[in-house]
């Protein structure tokens, strides 16, 4: 997860306005991992209580109101819930792509032996829910759905973790989130690989062809972000035509956003220095000088930093706050039965969610342990990974992403009511597990 920074005590900010008195407040609430949680789970109740009362039936049809427009004999004509889940989800898919990379190149995955412990547990982690399910439901139409408790949802797992505060230890944080993130990358697989239609090649030509002139703009120093923008837009219609789920694009964009800034530290700190020595008091030569050392010093303050911090730290609040939410509105909705829940379907997706979750994780956590590849991080039990193990069954919004892909109709239902039903179940016994196995926090004199 992107990490918020403020501006350190002491230091002069801007100048404060009114507005300023609602909106620090409203910032530092959006800076909050574990808020997103929180708003994603009031979003996911209010889907379900809508979905089941006397509402039902609008607040369902909402969801399937067509939205496009036509340019030539060119035509996008969808539901406002494909708009959501092909466009909107690329926007999250993307941040994932911006995590991944960041993890891979400064971050915990980039050593692979402090990473091996969380690549084996991951693993686990799709492997054994993915067999349960699909032993379950092999020969049935739903056996397709093999991919839906693969996954782990990022947002709930830091708000259960947020919940038990100081008790959560730094080491265990880090391998739950790199955990997360391996998960992730296993689902773009999935997705990519699994739950593919009939190729349109001439579109995935195109595809390539924006993704290799995207490379070329990097190469040769465009980095106008508009034109980033457009060209990123261009190709996920490209990748949405091709039979290849559009999503994907996000991930590609994400995981080819350069880590390294343009403008070096050190490079900005001269410029900062000459500049500022004219501001202290030195003479202007003409006031076009002024301007063009001015919006000099602009551009490399902004340039300094890469585009996958850039991207991730401006994009975070929106997926987190508002992406996701609007996600679960859409697809959580179900109206249910509590027969529902002793639905073959629904009880595939609970024996994986739930039980080959944990059961994935902490068996190939001990394999790794044992063959001594990987070891528990320091102050880390097996109880607290059987914790964590239940806290991945969480598989909330890839989850519903990958049913939404697999399935239709009244098995889709089945699966959503699974996925809701094991996500909450793992939440549960994931925090009780961590309360019961985790040391509490020395307390301060």
């Amino acid at each position: 997860m992107a990490e918020h920074g403020k501006i350190p005590e002491g230091f002069e900010g801007l100048p404060r306005e009114p507005i300023d008195i609602v909106g620090d407040p409203f910032k530092r609430f959006l800076h909050i991992e574990a808020a997103s949680g929180v708003i994603l789970l009031v979003a996911t109740v209010t889907a379900l209580v809508l979905a089941n009362s006397f509402l039902s039936e609008n607040f369902l049809s909402f969801w399937k109101t067509r939205l496009g427009f036509t340019v030539g004999s060119f035509s996008m004509m969808h539901s406002l819930q494909h708009w959501i889940n092909d466009g909107l989800m690329a926007i999250f898919f993307f941040v994932v792509g911006l995590e991944v990379k960041r993890e891979l190149v400064m971050g915990e995955l980039r050593d692979l032996r402090q990473a091996s412990l969380p690549i084996a547990a991951a693993l686990g982690g799709m492997i054994v829910p993915a067999c349960i399910y699909f032993a379950l439901q092999q020969g049935t139409p739903a056996a397709r759905g093999w991919g839906i408790p693969m996954a782990t949802d990022i947002a709930f797992v830091v708000g259960c973790m947020a919940v038990l505060g100081p008790r959560i230890p730094n080491s265990f944080r880090v391998m739950m989130l790199s955990l997360a993130i391996i998960d992730d990358i296993g689902a773009i697989l999935v997705i990519a690989i699994g739950y593919t239609a009939g190729l349109n090649l001439t579109a995935l030509a195109l595809a390539f062809l924006g993704i290799g002139l995207f490379l070329f703009m990097m190469k040769i120093g465009i980095r106008n972000v508009p034109v980033i923008l457009i060209l990123m837009f261009l190709v996920w219609i490209a990748f949405h035509e091709s039979g290849i789920h559009a999503t994907v694009e996000g991930v590609i964009f994400g995981l080819m956003m350069p880590t390294k800034a343009w403008v070096s530290e050190g490079r900005l700190g001269k410029i900062v220095q000459q500049t500022s020595g004219l501001l202290s008091g030195e003479s202007w030569e003409n006031s076009a000088q002024r301007y063009a050392l001015l919006r000099q010093m602009e551009i490399a303050t902004r340039k300094s930093i890469s585009k996958v911090e850039r991207f991730e730290i401006s994009l975070h609040p929106w997926v987190g706050f508002a992406i996701m939410p609007v996600f679960a509105l859409a697809n959580a909705g179900v109206p249910f039965e509590l027969s529902d829940f002793t639905d073959p379907v629904a009880i595939a997706v609970i024996a994986g969610l739930f039980i080959g979750k944990p059961v994935g994780i902490v068996l190939f956590s001990w394999l790794a342990v044992r063959a001594g590849i990987a070891r528990l991080p320091e102050g880390i039990n097996w109880g607290a990974v059987i914790g964590g193990g239940c806290l991945a069954g969480i598989g909330f919004t890839m989850a519903l992403f990958i049913a939404g892909l697999a399935l239709d109709g009244d098995v889709l239902d089945a699966a959503k009511v699974g996925v809701l039903a094991a996500s909450f179940l793992s939440a549960i016994l994931g925090v009780v597990l961590l309360i019961l196995f985790l040391p509490k926090p020395a307390e301060k004199n």
